[in-house]
């Protein structure tokens, strides 16, 4: 009987605090607020801070302020909160919304679908850009490090490191005390590392080391001057051409890796400095690889955001590039004609017996695996727009392939084949500009481009093609391609005209042809100056600026009158 008692009175008392537990829920609405962040370019905020403020005073649960961050998809957020029943019919409900280097937004809420006790609502925020220390703190240290490259003061890669670690230290001392000084955060800095680019010359770099052992370039070489009879000028053509058409149907990196260990060979043979085919090759290499949507990593981020096909690539663009190769071999004659003609071969015969005795492939079995690894990797890349495989995958899984079938040694390939301070050159130079990006710097130029288009698709296809150009000579076309992506898109849905695609034209053009410009506009710039420096053969940023510069200028000219006149 006690037993049965004492079961009674436990029961009940559960009842009692479960009828507790539900009044007390019940005595509560759940108040939801969702939505996007963006930024004034419709883009998603991530890790922006909200507060939830009632009647002014931020919301707290244990005493702490409630708070929450959007994700990284689109900005989306979710705030969640609890008030006493009846209260939010008299409460002022406000969101704050803050991020360091955007200004910091408190919008008020003021309507709610109810449903039993949730009141739900749906409201975006706007954050727009706010220019205080961190802005110009990433400014400068761009500025710096252009600096010491173009001077030459020191490596570019310490240069890169030193930049990229003056942006974090800040962040994480400066940057602790005051949100003004955050610039970048580590996180962020990695996601703005394109390990898809860094993956791509990686792969590559591995496939040639090993092809290096069948003796192909150097019977590349050979070719070359066989096919230009001893001719120095005709032989620097030939190469131009061969350099065009491989980055149209590779990519101008992968391009260069290939054929950079062929140019110095020659001109050793020459007896000329390898700078007068390189030079030439690189820039005939970022004209080329314009041509298709694999072409230049530009063109892909292009051909991705906006839904073009490999063909959109080739019927828009081929027809121009093969025009522009015309003048640009002109300049190259007028620019190369006496270093050419400074050499004298004496014997071509004996010189081209010389050559068919030393330079032959050494290891055909070698060679034909290479060559099948590379068909594979290229049918990858044409793939691209079927398979969405990132370059990067194709040439690496290529690698690992080669790697195993010729059972080459791992750590002499790592260690002489692959470029590593090219390598790391883009981790900084990636980090620099993605903490431009992230405290508005490059924002601010695009901005500008919006602003003053006035509505008008001529001037808009002029700014976008020449701000392009000019900003990619500066940062690199890669990350400022990704800046420009969202705007171009915004102006191709807004200004009359622009649905036939012809702002995505402008941009590629821009963006390649702009590479020309410096040193450091082109990964394939950079790439070529790696190789050619290990080789003993390294390329000032001054001597690759007088050539470049005038090249960017006049090829991005032609193609303005051709995007005005054809689109």
């Amino acid at each position: 009987m006690k037993t049965a008692m004492k079961g009674i009175f436990i029961l009940s008392l559960l009842l009692a605090l479960a009828s507790a537990v539900s009044a007390d829920e019940t005595d509560k609405d759940s108040i939801i607020i969702t939505g996007h962040i963006i930024d004034l370019h419709d883009e998603g905020v991530d890790e922006a801070e909200l507060k939830v403020l009632v009647d002014g005073e931020a919301y707290k649960v244990d005493d702490e302020e409630y708070m929450t961050k959007s994700a990284p998809e689109e900005g989306t957020y979710c705030a969640e909160i609890e008030l006493e029943k009846g209260m939010i019919e008299t409460s002022k409900i406000s969101l704050e919304v803050s991020k360091p280097t955007y200004r910091t937004e408190r919008i008020d809420i003021e309507e709610f679908a109810k449903k039993d006790n949730e009141y739900i609502t749906f409201k975006d925020v706007i954050l727009g850009r706010a220019i205080g220390p961190a802005f110009y703190i990433a400014a400068a240290v761009l500025a710096m490090i252009y600096v010491l490259i173009a001077f030459e003061i020191v490596h570019r890669t310490i240069a890169a490191l030193f930049g990229a670690a003056i942006l974090l230290f800040v962040t994480y001392t400066m940057g602790t005390f005051d949100s003004e000084f955050f610039v970048i955060s580590f996180e962020k800095a990695l996601h703005h590392i394109d390990f898809n680019v860094i993956g791509l010359l990686m792969g590559m770099m591995i496939i040639v080391g090993i092809m290096k052992a069948t003796g192909v370039f150097q019977w590349m070489a050979y070719k070359s001057y066989q096919a230009a009879k001893g001719r120095v000028w005709q032989l620097a053509v030939i190469l131009m051409l061969v350099t065009a058409l491989t980055s149209a149907f590779l990519d101008n990196v992968t391009s260069m890796v290939l054929l950079t260990p062929v140019i110095i060979e020659i001109a050793l043979v020459l007896r000329t400095s390898p700078l007068n085919f390189l030079v030439p090759m690189v820039l005939a290499s970022n004209i080329g690889g314009t041509a298709t949507l694999i072409g230049d990593p530009p063109n892909i981020m292009i051909g991705s955001y906006a839904g073009l096909t490999f063909n959109d690539f080739v019927i828009a663009l081929t027809p121009f590039i093969l025009i522009t190769l015309i003048p640009f071999i002109g300049m190259m004659y007028f620019m190369y004609r006496k270093k050419y003609g400074e050499v004298v071969v004496e014997d071509v015969d004996a010189l081209l017996k010389k050559l068919r005795e030393e330079y032959k492939i050494t290891d055909f079995k070698l060679l034909k695996h290479s060559l099948g690894v590379l068909s594979f990797v290229i049918l990858l890349f044409l793939t691209h727009g079927v398979l969405h495989m990132e370059v990067s995958i194709a040439a690496l899984t290529g690698a690992s392939i080669l790697l195993l079938i010729s059972r080459a040694n791992i750590s002499e390939i790592l260690l002489n084949e692959v470029e590593w301070p090219t390598l790391v050159f883009f981790v900084g130079l990636f980090i620099i500009v993605g903490a431009t990006v992230e405290t508005g710097v490059i924002g601010v130029i695009a901005d500008l481009v919006k602003d003053l288009s006035g509505g008008s698709l001529t001037v808009a296809i002029v700014l976008v093609m020449w701000v392009a150009a000019i900003a990619s000579a500066i940062v690199d076309n890669i990350p400022f391609t990704a800046t420009m992506l969202p705007i171009v898109g915004y102006l191709s849905q807004v200004l009359p005209g622009a649905e036939s695609m012809v702002l995505w034209w402008a941009l590629a053009i821009g963006a390649c042809y702009g590479g020309n410009g410096t040193l450091i506009g082109a990964s394939a710039n950079v790439v070529t100056a790696g190789l050619a420096e290990r080789a003993g053969h390294p390329i000032s940023f001054n001597e690759f600026l007088k050539v470049g510069a005038p090249v960017m200028f006049v090829s991005v000219f032609l193609g303005t009158i051709y995007i005005l006149i054809v689109f």
